[in-house]
């Protein structure tokens, strides 16, 4: 065996399946789109999400604003709650 033959078959081989590995496994990184990173513009428009899409924009009245409304001299609120859970 000669010196190109060694090389060849010690060297060269091993560093190909090497660089086919290293390929195949960083392939997935080179792949995707890159990722927004704080700081960038951000071209997109604004989304809001609600789980209740039909529910966007009503207003229900707090249980604040029920006692502000019944010391104000309007009927108190008769809903009852508390740990057992009566209503």
């Amino acid at each position: 065996m000669n010196v190109v033959d060694t090389l060849l078959v010690f060297a060269l081989i091993p560093l190909c399946v090497y660089g086919v590995i290293a390929l195949l496994t960083l392939w997935p990184k080179f792949a995707r789109t890159p990722r927004y990173q704080a700081g960038q513009e951000w071209g997109y428009a604004p989304v809001w999400w609600t789980a209740n899409p039909a529910g966007v924009g009503a207003h229900a009245p707090s249980a604040h604003t029920a006692l502000e409304q019944g010391e104000a001299g309007e009927p108190a609120p008769t809903a009852r709650g508390g740990a057992r859970g009566n209503w």
